[in-house]
């Protein structure tokens, strides 16, 4: 079972980025100022700082990833306050906190929300005509999940 729900022309966009990915999700998000203008931000602690200064606008700072930025941005994905991530993820050096990186990433799909973790799929996302309209998704139902029962031991 699925329901639907709409996301806004507004988009709410969580922006991270590993140290070694910094550097180009700031040249991605410089190439796509106007358009990331139209949205409301949310990126985790240093990247954040960064989007900032280089957009020169206001970014929504959760605490750093490994601090728990990462879980930060995974709960609002939850609890439906985030429409989409654009995660710039090091694929050769091994992080800290991998498993939160993973988690987070697990959660976009669980939750169906567009998500691009390299620079090609985020200009994909961004040059969709979906970005800057309203867009009905479809989000699992976990009701059953949620409502099955439990054995006692």
């Amino acid at each position: 079972m699925h329901t639907t729900k709409i996301l806004g022309k507004r988009k709410k966009i969580a922006l991270v980025a590993h140290d070694n990915k910094k550097v180009d999700l700031m040249e991605w998000a410089v190439h796509n100022k106007t358009a990331l203008a139209k949205h409301e931000l949310f990126a985790t602690g240093t990247t954040g700082k960064l989007m900032e200064e280089t957009l020169d606008r206001p970014v929504k700072k959760l605490l750093s990833g490994p601090l728990g930025g990462d879980q930060q941005i995974g709960a609002m994905i939850a609890n439906g306050e985030i429409d989409m991530m654009f995660f710039f993820w090091d694929p050769m050096e091994a992080q800290p906190h991998d498993s939160d990186v993973k988690a987070l990433l697990r959660l976009c799909v669980a939750w169906n929300i567009p998500m691009a973790c390299d620079r090609a799929t985020a200009d994909f996302i961004m040059t969709s005509p979906f970005m800057h309209e309203e867009y009905e998704t479809t989000i699992p139902d976990y009701s059953g999940y949620l409502n099955r029962k439990i054995k006692e031991e």
